[in-house]
């Protein structure tokens, strides 16, 4: 096997960091997680010569080295451990050519740390569009290291980038940032030295600042640190601000030679002229909703198409099984357990795609960081954040990429508010249970001659799940406690044409993400909800076979409607027709029977089964194209009890009520769980969304009945 070498890449926010690791490592990837926390790492690979591989760790984007939240911790957990085993060979800093003094801060701690690396002067490209003259020789020579001006989304630059990191793999240049750390805590930085067998004074004084928040330190650890800090009367924020502005003047000096700006520095850019359109309080909000109209139109229309060939592709693949597998349990186990969970995991596949073809071109363009800014400011009124709004618009289509999208939220407190609440917003899995139950109970008729009534009521559910989502983010942001700091910082980039090959990762890296991580816990669940309903106690499911067989032999005739009556009966007789038996003291106050029940248990594997459940219990043949069939039915089922009509007003409200609010999707609560690290929250989700849901369907069939 080759060898692998750790190159690390680093730096702020928004300097196409992204676009060089897709540059340098192109389908060559993966997602891990770095040791004891649950930030995600993005890992990719490129061959350095015949005997090496490199080994591409893509550093979460931070603005310094003094981290304020888990993703900023982990540079200096992997930069400043040389015993880590990410502990990179080189770092490749990437800094924006259009905003070099703020970025060297970064790039000039990075330096301290000891570690040899190359400077990547990323949007050349731009720098040249605004005049600005960088001489790179220059501060190649200045700084002692390998610098070279790249422009990462256009793949210019790339092949010199790689030629430098084997350079500096085989020479290891170290050089120094010019800031001399040791004189603002000299007897401290010694201390810490000693007792924790370091020999790097950037790397002790980091230590003394933030031992507080650094996961990878043990608790007697950081008890040392607070020790020695009192002992030598460290003043934190002094040293940090003493620090900062040292490192800007050496900066200033390291630009001043270095560096020419247009001879009118004064002009408007191109971006700030369009931001003052797409910003503006009003007219920025109104084309933001008319995008995401867009957007979620082309989701629903272009996702139809391939998703029903999917489900065909399925169809024949279980029709062909059925021929090619001798009946048994072995057939049963995969035409009805395993294809199905694995066509209920694809058929999303699509829908993510789309969602994330439009993220990310809004992403690429530079238009998604004026959304978070805008929106910020109503939406931390509600415990969310700007960037909150992207995952609760994505739920109207489905809550998985919806969620996996808050990952772009950096306040832990807000990011894990959105994942609770995404899942209320009415996602697409919720109309086949809407369409059907409004059919039954709404007249298809026209108010004002051109608005249907059955659309109102369908809108209305959707502006429900809305609503609901914003309450309970208010109600949690009072509940949910954290030392952590809400705080919102939006660098916004230039806008730019998407690179489509970096859009085509990113989709890529999100449907494979979906299918590897979500799709084994769906399918085992599928599997469990399969056995729950096609057995039971074996002398009840026999003696019914043979019931059937007698009948069938009677009257020949009649085989196809007394096999599904034969199913409806097993069904019934079934462990999952046990649980609903069992359950149906429970949900009786909402208005459902034992059938509902077993909806309502066999509609956890996704919410849209409900419609096949009622169709299978009320002995209807459910295939495609006849949902007319199944609403025929329903509308004439009766209550063996009472004789009234089964899905009555108060029943049909309550049931939409119901699956509004509760979480009847494992795929959701999957996702929750790989996002989160814990089923913690996935437990605590689920129940407070069946509560919700419980209470709100039973105050409505009281109501209404």
């Amino acid at each position: 096997m080759k060898e692998q070498i750790n190159i690390a890449l680093i730096g702020n926010p928004n300097t196409g960091k992204s676009s060089l690791f897709n540059a340098l490592t192109g389908m060559n990837q993966k997602v891990g997680n770095f040791p004891g926390v649950t930030v995600d790492k993005l890992i990719g690979f490129y061959p350095i010569d015949e005997n090496r591989t490199a080994r591409v760790i893509d550093l979460p984007g931070t603005y310094s080295l003094y981290p304020r939240s888990e993703d900023e911790q982990i540079a200096l957990q992997v930069l400043g451990s040389p015993g880590n085993p990410d502990y990179p060979a080189v770092v490749v800093v990437v800094v924006d050519a259009t905003n070099l003094k703020r970025n060297l801060l970064l790039f000039s701690q990075v330096l301290d740390l000891g570690v040899p690396c190359v400077l990547a002067i990323n949007m050349m490209d731009q720098a040249c569009e605004q005049h600005l003259e960088i001489n790179i020789e220059g501060l190649a020579k200045k700084i002692g290291i390998p610098v070279l001006g790249i422009s990462a989304r256009n793949l210019e630059g790339i092949t010199a980038l790689k030629e430098a990191i084997r350079y500096q793999i085989e020479v290891q240049l170290v050089a120094e940032s010019g800031t001399d750390i040791k004189q603002y805590a000299p007897e401290l930085i010694d201390d810490i030295k000693l007792h924790f067998e370091i020999d790097n004074d950037y790397i002790a004084f980091e230590l003394a600042h933030h031992y507080h928040e650094l996961a990878h330190l043990s608790d007697d650890k950081k008890e040392l640190l607070r020790t020695l800090g009192e002992k030598h009367n460290f003043n934190h924020n002094k040293a940090q601000a003493q620090e900062t502005i040292a490192r800007f003047n050496h900066i200033n000096e390291l630009l001043f030679d270095n560096v020419r700006r247009p001879k009118d520095p004064e002009r408007e850019s191109i971006s700030n002229r369009i931001d003052k359109w797409l910003t503006h309080r009003v007219g920025g909000l109104m084309l933001f909703f008319l995008i995401l109209f867009v957007i979620f139109q082309s989701i629903f229309t272009w996702s139809a198409y391939p998703m029903d060939l999917i489900e065909q592709a399925f169809l024949h693949l279980e029709n062909a099984l059925l021929g090619i597998i001798p009946p048994g349990i072995f057939q049963d186990l995969i035409v009805g357990g395993i294809l199905p969970g694995m066509s209920g995991v694809l058929v999303f596949i699509p829908q993510i795609a789309i969602l994330f073809l439009f993220i990310a071109v809004l992403e690429d363009t530079g238009y998604m960081a004026r959304v978070t800014f805008m929106m910020d400011r109503i939406m931390k009124k509600f415990g969310l954040n700007g960037k909150s709004v992207v995952p609760l618009m994505s739920g109207i289509a489905c809550a998985v990429p919806a969620i996996m999208s808050a990952r772009t939220i950096e306040n832990w407190k807000d990011r894990l508010i959105t994942i609770m609440v995404t899942p209320l917003m009415s996602c697409s899995a919720r109309l086949p249970v809407y369409t059907l139950l409004i059919s039954i109970i709404v007249p298809s008729k026209n108010v004002l001659g051109f608005l249907n009534i059955q659309g109102l009521v369908l809108m209305g559910m959707y502006l429900l799940g809305f609503i609901a989502a914003i309450v309970s983010a208010f109600v949690m942001k009072l509940i949910i406690k954290t030392k952590e700091r809400s705080y919102f910082i939006m660098e916004l980039p230039t806008y730019r044409m998407p690179r489509w090959n970096n859009v085509g990762i990113t989709i890529f890296n999100k449907v494979k993400t979906f299918i590897t991580e979500a799709g084994k816990i769906i399918l085992a669940v599928s599997i469990i909800l399969w056995f729950l309903s096609s057995y039971g106690p074996a002398d009840t499911m026999k003696n019914i076979t043979n019931k059937y067989e007698v009948l069938t032999f009677q009257e020949p005739t009649k085989k196809a409607e007394l096999t599904r009556m034969m199913s409806s009966e097993k069904l019934e007789a079934s462990y999952a027709g046990h649980l609903g038996k069992f359950i149906e003291p429970v949900i009786r106050p909402l208005g459902y029977d034992w059938k509902i029940g077993i909806a309502l248990i066999t509609s956890f594997a996704a919410r849209e089964v409900f419609v096949g459940t009622i169709a299978t219990i009320y002995s209807v043949e459910n295939e495609g194209g006849h949902l007319e069939t199944v609403r025929d039915k329903l509308k004439t089922a009766k209550n063996p009890d009472t004789g009234q009509p089964t899905f009555t007003l108060a029943v049909s409200v309550s049931l939409m009520i119901f699956y509004a609010f509760a979480m009847q999707c494992m795929s959701t609560l999957a996702v929750v769980y790989r996002e989160t690290k814990s089923w913690k929250w996935p437990a605590i989700q689920f129940a407070y969304m069946t509560g919700l849901a419980y209470i709100s369907a039973f105050v409505v069939f009281q109501l209404l009945k």
